[in-house]
């Protein structure tokens, strides 16, 4: 049985929407546009690394990572970002960004903090293992609204002293799902200075980093070293899955300061799951590529483009900066799912399923998500059937 602190969650997002749309029968061709499961190419040579260790699958794989992934995942630190890190003392591969944000919350937030209950931030709407985690190591989740308003990102400096005096962890998404915001450098370090004044960590989520239209994205870890900030006050989290179109290796890293990676190093020695090694083998390789990565985000540019043309003077939208998702303003994001669904085939996110209730109302409920994942046509076809049915047509 659960603790009770499990007892009143809400249902995962996807198995609420089978429950909403399954048993109606769909109005036209299904066109799957819901999750972020990317579907361009990823490297052909991808497979022959995996075959060439095949072998290696007979072996348990070290808990830390191949010294040599962890030396593929510091260059690309250094390339990308400019940072400098020690592969033996601050990075340690995941299996995906989940379990690291996860498992980050199990190793670093204290029992207590500021006397009581420690509190973690979450964006709201977010990706529901920010939730999860805080619930799991009894802290209190604190669901800071992500608005237009506030463009699209939380303005953690509006909480009250007493909130922020017992935060021990503050989760950022950056480029944000589900709106495709972007933290800019002025954004990171007046979060990183609220972090120091009230001693909590940023737990960043930059897994879609290297979706982007024009500039990359400033990362928090960059941010923080140039402001000279505490070593142990950023972690960052990356993947392969949205940068490579590789979800199904389910392959990341977790980065930050040596005493935060030591402590998730030792939880993973005790509860933990390394990679298999011809995972790592392969990750290796593709941290140190970057022509895949350039192709697929021409790709993305292009649905940027398309969708801007689409949806561009449908009001309240918003171009995404980054990502692949788009998050379209509705009235009512479960009738506009359902309504898409039973008379064209489409299917798409309620954006209440990815936001908490909160005494202010829920900030995902007047929209849905869309994700821009399959190929260029498949993409024009779906967006252009969805602007028909709950917009009208194009002007």
């Amino acid at each position: 049985m659960f603790p009770d602190r499990f007892s009143n969650l809400p249902a995962y997002a996807f198995p609420r929407l089978r429950a909403l749309l399954d048993v109606h029968k769909p109005g036209g061709p299904v066109r799957h546009m819901t999750i972020g499961e990317p579907k361009h190419a990823f490297p052909e040579w991808v497979e022959n690394v995996i075959a060439a260790h095949v072998h290696e699958f007979g072996m348990y794989p070290p808990n830390e990572g191949t010294p040599e992934l962890r030396q593929a995942i510091a260059g690309w630190l250094s390339r990308r970002y400019g940072v400098a890190v020690d592969p033996e003392t601050q990075v340690m591969p995941v299996n995906g960004t989940r379990e690291g944000l996860y498992n980050a919350a199990m190793a670093l937030c204290p029992e207590t903090k500021a006397g009581g209950q420690p509190v973690v931030l979450t964006p709201n709407p977010f990706y529901q293992v920010y939730m999860i985690a805080a619930i799991s190591v009894n802290a209190e989740p604190v669901f800071v609204p992500a608005t237009a308003e506030t463009g699209h990102l939380p303005d953690y400096e509006s909480l009250p002293e007493a909130v922020l005096q017992r935060t021990a962890l503050a989760y950022i998404c950056s480029p944000a799902n589900p709106q495709g915001a972007v933290a800019d450098r002025d954004y990171w370090e007046r979060l990183i200075a609220l972090a120091e004044r009230h001693d909590f960590q940023i737990l960043a989520d930059e897994c879609y980093s290297e979706v982007y239209r024009d500039t990359p994205p400033p990362g928090a870890m960059a941010v923080a070293r140039a402001m000279g900030a505490d070593p142990e006050r950023v972690v960052i989290f990356h993947s392969l899955s949205k940068r490579s179109n590789l979800p199904g290796l389910r392959s990341g890293f977790v980065a930050g300061g040596p005493g935060s990676v030591a402590r998730m190093k030792q939880l993973r020695a005790y509860a933990g799951a390394p990679l298999p090694l011809p995972i790592q083998r392969v990750s290796e390789r593709v941290w140190a590529d970057e022509a895949h990565v350039d192709a697929s985000r021409a790709l993305y540019q292009a649905k940027y483009a398309l969708a801007d043309r689409i949806f561009g003077n449908v009001p309240g939208y918003m171009p995404p900066q980054a990502g692949f998702f788009l998050w379209l303003p509705v009235d009512d994001g479960e009738a506009a799912a359902l309504k898409l669904w039973r008379e064209t085939g489409v299917r798409v996110l309620p954006g209440a399923y990815l936001s908490r209730e909160t005494a202010q109302g829920n900030p995902g409920a007047g929209y849905i998500r869309v994700a821009m994942v399959a190929d260029i046509e498949e993409t024009e076809a779906g967006l252009t059937t969805i602007r028909s049915c709950l917009y009208g047509q194009e002007q």
